[in-house]
């Protein structure tokens, strides 16, 4: 048998302790689903990667040959991450003026010492 001994708490203490529980949970939760909502890596036919980047076939064997996709070859067959095509996708992403301007003050605040 267990002796259990009760002595009083600190409500703030406790509550204090609750409420530490309460978000260390919370944030375990959005944790755990921020990281399972990660689409996981697919292989891609030829066809599939061209459905994904909304090319045509011809387009794909075209870009492959000049090197511009990331592919895998076994044998005859061509394969496509599609987390690398998101990658590639990305790669050609244009920078607002809103950013491109945020990074020029940036570089200059930065550099002020030079322009003296």
């Amino acid at each position: 048998m267990h002796n259990l001994v009760l002595s009083p708490i600190d409500p703030e203490k406790l509550i204090r302790d609750i409420s530490d529980r309460v978000t260390a949970n919370i944030l375990k939760a959005v944790q755990s689903k921020t990281q399972n909502t990660e689409k996981p890596e697919e292989l891609l036919t030829v066809q599939e990667a061209a459905q994904f980047l909304n090319l045509t076939v011809p387009t794909i064997y075209s870009k492959v040959s000049k090197g511009e996709l990331p592919v895998m070859k076994r044998s005859k067959r061509l394969y496509f991450s599609s987390v690398e095509l998101m990658g590639y996708l990305k790669k050609g992403r244009k920078k607002s003026n809103a950013e491109i301007e945020k990074e020029a003050e940036a570089y200059l605040s930065n550099n002020k010492k030079g322009l003296r």
